[in-house]
């Protein structure tokens, strides 16, 4: 009995109707979710809180330091100035060439003391160093210091607001150590506190390099220094978003700034803090008097200084009671409007669902009249809109089908009226070249042997292809005929790519569009009509420029023929039976796709310009030419 009730049960919910089965499929869903959520809020939300903080604040600092380094890239890129300034270099070269006579003259003696005689040439120095160095210290906001010492020590500097170090002698011996083994890169020293001449202590750090001559031989030094208040603004605006305090440090430990400016210089390479801070970046935990602190570091790629940001664990947590309150009171209010919500869509999703089934049944049977009536611009909207498209665009491919296929028909059609029986008509031709030519008539010969090279060429099956040499010799034969028809009227250039002559084209492309130009642009008052066919190679496709100096056409008179080439009409024959420009347009289009054709550019008494599209072939950009001139 009992199992007969669970089957019950189960077939009770088989057989239930799509709209009950979704709304009780809403509830499951809905509520089982949210009931744990307001379960495991309150720890989920703590770790988050810290999660994403590590996350932001990493981030934070990343962005911190980018601006660090690109303020210190461009302290580099200002130290390498004096190699572009010839002024300071020559300057720089006298100062040296100064002191090592006065050294050889005068010994090691005090260097404070200056000739009479010499006084105008080192103030001539000082002059030409110290006015570029002005100029130097004002390209780059907040560097206050530039110093440029030549090779025996002797400093020149300009300072922004006046302070000046007053152990010039001593860091110069510090920095030219650093540098004596170096090749001319710029090296960053960390955070120095030193005496100013306004007998202030200040903080800075600086970039040193050598400076060398057209010859790589050093000349000098230059030091580029800013001060430490540089960061102070990044960095109390990273503590106001993280409620924490920072701390910049280089790769040994010496601290370079702090929130609080109280560890200016410091090393703290001992303490547990810095030795935590493991890798390029993460996260630790800490505890100091009693309060548990999170700590958050990153490194910079460049400069190798580090970032550690401490953060209270009280800051991250203040607000999660006062969250996990409102997280509760929204579950139940959430719950109550799912419940709601799922009623209207169970409903509102079967109905429509159902109307298409017995559509697509419809579809199924070969029907493909019907139509989907949308009402709403949902998923069920998008689906029905769709599900017409899909019907409306098979009904569109099976009329394409049936036009492109009469079109391909029509064109060949066309085509092949314009042609006689191959054999009678070449068989003729060559008994009356014989018999020319057995009557001495040479000229007449020869025009009947290209007439017949033409009708043997022209009359072949137009739907095979060739190939781009012999379509052009096909044109020269044609043109030829021409002049002897009217000796000395036309002229041809062709200027086509020798890499293009393989290239597989289908037949009778070029010939309609030069005919077309002889018989309909031919001006009278001109002794020549100039004919060219060039090719221009683009990104996506080939474009033939036709062109001629004949007596052109108007816009009214271009426009309906451009007109009448995108019409989707069957082609006409050209003059005289022969296979018009809308058949070759057609026939290109019907081979190569849409995307190909023939535009016409024309302007009244400056000539025409028809621009024929054909795909790009396979190979490489032709670097050689052909250029034929009859």
């Amino acid at each position: 009995m009992k199992v007969k009730y669970k089957h019950n049960w189960w077939s009770f919910i088989g057989d239930m109707g799509m709209e009950r089965k979704l709304l009780l499929v809403f509830l499951v869903i809905i509520t089982l979710p949210l009931s744990v959520i307001s379960v495991i809020s309150f720890k989920s939300y703590t770790q988050s809180i810290q999660g994403n903080t590590v996350a932001y604040s990493e981030k934070l600092i990343d962005q911190m330091m980018d601006g660090v380094d690109d303020y210190i890239e461009d302290m580099k890129r200002i130290s390498s100035m004096p190699a572009y300034v010839n002024d300071i270099k020559q300057n720089l070269i006298r100062s040296n060439r100064y002191y090592a006579q006065k050294k050889l003259t005068e010994g090691d003696t005090d260097r404070s003391s200056v000739a009479p005689g010499d006084f105008d040439l080192l103030l001539s120095i000082q002059r030409g160093i110290e006015g570029n160095i002005s100029f130097i210290n004002n390209i780059k906001r907040g560097t206050n210091s530039v110093y440029i010492f030549d090779a025996y020590g002797n400093g020149y500097y300009s300072a922004k607001d006046g302070g000046v170090r007053l152990d010039l002698d001593q860091s110069y011996k510090f920095w030219s150590q650093q540098v004596k083994d170096s090749s001319g890169e710029a090296l960053l020293f960390g955070t120095q506190a030193y005496t100013t001449n306004l007998q202030s202590t200040r903080y800075a750090y600086t970039v040193v390099r050598k400076i060398v001559d057209g010859l790589w031989n050093p000349i000098g030094l230059i030091a580029v220094e800013a001060n430490v208040s540089n960061l102070e603004f990044q960095v109390a605006e990273l503590d106001e978003v993280t409620h924490g305090k920072s701390l910049i440090v280089d790769e040994a430990g010496k601290v370079i700034y702090d929130s609080d400016q109280k560890l200016l210089t410091m090393d703290i390479s001992h303490t547990s803090l810095f030795r935590s801070a493991k890798g390029a970046a993460g996260s630790f935990y800490d505890t100091v008097s009693g309060k548990e602190r999170l700590n958050i570091y990153s490194s910079s790629s460049k400069t190798n200084w580090k970032v550690i940001i401490s953060i209270p664990v009280d800051e991250l947590t203040r607000d999660v009671k006062l969250t996990r309150n409102a997280t509760l009171a929204a579950t139940m209010i959430i719950i109550v409007l799912a419940l709601i919500i799922s009623i209207i869509l169970s409903f509102a999703l079967t109905k429509p669902l159902t109307q298409m089934i017995q559509l697509m049944k419809k579809v199924q049977n070969g029907d493909l009249d019907v139509n989907f009536r949308v009402k709403r611009r949902d998923e069920i909207g998008l689906l029905g809109h769709q599900f017409n498209r899909m019907l409306a665009r098979i009904r569109q491919l099976i009329q394409d089908i049936y036009r492109i296929e009469e079109q391909k028909k029509e064109a060949e059609l066309h085509a092949l009226q314009s042609q006689i029986n191959p054999h009678f008509i070449y068989n003729t031709l060559e008994s009356i070249r014989m018999t020319a030519e057995i009557n001495d008539d040479v000229e007449a010969a020869d025009m009947i042997s290209i007439l017949g090279k033409l009708l043997r060429y022209s009359t072949s099956d137009l739907s095979g292809h060739t190939t781009m040499k012999q379509e052009l010799m096909y044109v020269c034969n044609y043109v030829e005929l021409l002049g002897c028809r009217y000796p000395g009227r036309f002229v041809l250039q062709i200027d086509v790519p020798r890499e293009l002559d393989d290239y597989s084209i289908i037949k009778l492309v070029f010939q309609p569009i030069i005919e077309n130009a002889a018989y309909h642009g031919l001006d009278d008052s001109k002794e020549h009509m100039h004919l060219s066919i060039s090719c221009e190679i683009t990104e996506h496709k080939l474009l033939f420029h036709i062109r001629d100096d004949g007596c052109g056409m108007d816009r009214a008179t271009l426009d309906k023929l451009n007109d009448n080439l995108k019409r989707e009409t069957p082609p006409k024959k050209s003059i005289n039976g022969g296979i018009g420009m809308k058949n070759v347009h057609q026939r290109v289009q019907l081979n190569y796709g849409a995307a190909y054709g023939i535009e016409v550019f024309s302007e009244p008494g400056e000539g025409t310009d028809v621009i024929l599209s054909l795909p790009l072939p396979g190979t490489s950009k032709p670097e050689t030419e052909r250029s034929n001139l009859l």
